[in-house]
């Protein structure tokens, strides 16, 4: 009885989805300055930068325990006030 439940759930899920083909954007000429070639070449290495560097740098400074050592105040905290509690 369960094997056949599954085997409906997963004929159902299968049944229900339907392959999603990429289209890609239509090209002007905005697309065809050198920089912006150069920016689709470095624009990965930055993202890369950020999520196994900074991201884990600001997971650091921002603790508890370090923010009074690095400096570190919250995001939207106005100077002079408290930051809000989360």
């Amino acid at each position: 009885m369960r094997r056949k439940l599954g085997l409906l759930a997963l004929i159902a899920v299968l049944g229900n989805s339907a392959p999603v083909f990429a289209v890609p954007d239509e090209y002007d000429d905005t697309q065809s300055h050198p920089l912006r070639i150069a920016a689709y070449l470095v624009h990965p290495i930055g993202y890369g930068l950020e999520w196994a560097i900074f991201r884990p740098f600001h997971w650091l400074v921002s603790r508890e325990g370090t923010e009074e050592v690095f400096g570190h105040t919250p995001h939207g905290a106005e100077v002079g006030t408290d930051a809000p509690s989360l």
